[in-house]
This record gives C-alpha cells, structure tokens and sequence, in this order.
C-alpha cells in the first residue's frame, strides 16, 4: 500500500479488507502522513502492522528534510499543521524512516529508482528508465496516487498492463514495476481505497479496491480546520 496521507478511515478499511484476503503482512511504499486529519493515528497504525515503510516527500517535509518551499499551498498548510498535531516520538519515528529500500529481493522506491523523493512515474518513458536501473524481477513505487504496472520484456519491450479493480497479473518473466495507487488519496477518479495483494507464491499481483467511509474522513479534516478542498475531493477520487 501507498499514499495512505493521515486518512484513518480509509487505512482501516484497507487493513481490515487485506486481511479478510489473507494478507500475511503489510509493505508501505510511503507518505503515511500529510493532507489527512489522523496522522498520529496512521503512524502509530502503521508502525505496528507493517512489516516495511518507507518515507514519502510528505513525511520528508514533516520532519523538515525536505523544505517547506517545494509543496503546494494545500500540502504545505498541510505539512504545517501536521508538525503541530504530531507527538515528538512520532516525528522520531518519521525520522527514522528512507525514501528507498534498493537492497531488498523486492525493492520498493517512494518516487523512483532514480529519484526516490519527487519522480513521478506516469509513463512508458519513465517506466522504462526505471526498469533498466532496477535489474530484478518486481519493485514497488508509490507517489502518483494511481494504480499501475509495467513490464519489460527479456527482449527489451515494454508493456503496459492492465490494473482495473479486480485485476490479477501473472508476474510472467522480465522485470516488473508496480504502482498500487493510494490507500487515502485516490486520483484516478474512483473514490476508493486502493492497494494490491502480492503473493510471491503464485507470483501473482491483484490490484483491489476498497470503499471506505469518505464521509467520516471528509468531517475530520473539516474539523481539523485543514483546508476544505482536502476534504471535498476525496469523494471525488482526485
């Protein structure tokens, strides 16, 4: 999971619905706090469950390595206000978090390969670079907030797959890099919590997604006096 941003609501009901699926553990590709009114509780949360995090830009500019300068006014109002809620063991444990895991059998990067921080992987041509730096069978990015996946080929074609809710992929031989979109910020236009179960067994990936109470987290960012489009666009999946 990725991108899950301080929506408590959404975190839940992804937790809840990964382990009616049989999920044996969680990886977070990072972001868990930032534009969502429960930080604390998505850290701590977090924290317990996941077996792998990593620090997305957001965290970063929580904990103040990244500045302030280079966000929007809506994430930055938001990083601002998440400095002042966060207990300071809390910010120690955003602290302690990396952008980047490359050592691992199954690397997972907040932005990229090439840019673990801010790269935003949209396309085939950045897919593609990213797949020639990383020379193994699967990595995980997050950052975009959209689900998607990308293959290249042992004879150097790249291919787009398919990553619709329900999705299965069959992690067929080349090497693969998996986006699976945002836990607390959907921006493909689909209000719902999205994730993805890998079974390294099958050697398979689905891509879910999960509905969640968008209400309840809608009123909590009102009531934390954050700006209101952080609110209202999250039924809006953008």
């Amino acid at each position: 999971m990725s991108d899950i941003h301080g929506n408590r609501q959404a975190l839940d009901a992804t937790l809840r619905a990964a382990r009616e699926a049989g999920a044996a553990t969680c990886w977070c590709v990072g972001d868990v706090v930032g534009y969502g009114a429960d930080p604390g509780y998505c850290l701590r949360t977090v924290g317990e469950r996941a077996e792998r995090c990593l620090a997305g830009n957001h965290d970063l500019g929580v904990t103040g390595d990244v500045p302030l300068e280079v966000f929007s006014d809506l994430a930055s109002a938001a990083v601002l206000w998440t400095r002042e809620v966060l207990r300071p063991s809390e910010v120690a444990a955003l602290r302690r978090l990396v952008p980047a895991e490359h050592d691992h059998e199954v690397p997972m990067f907040h932005g990229s390969p090439r840019d673990p921080v801010w790269e935003y992987v949209l396309g085939p041509d950045q897919a593609r670079d990213a797949l020639e730096d990383r020379r193994v069978p699967l990595t995980f990015v997050g950052h975009t907030h959209v689900p998607a996946a990308w293959r290249l080929t042992p004879d150097g074609a790249l291919e787009t797959a398919t990553v619709s809710a329900g999705a299965v992929l069959e992690l067929t031989p080349g090497r693969w890099l998996v986006n699976p979109g945002s836990v607390g910020q959907p921006r493909d236009r689909d209000a719902r919590a999205a994730w993805a179960l890998y079974d390294p067994d099958a050697g398979t990936i689905g891509f879910r997604r999960t509905p969640y109470d968008v209400a309840g987290a809608q009123n909590a960012i009102l009531e934390a006096g954050l700006p209101s489009l952080l609110a209202h666009r999250l039924a809006e999946g953008r």
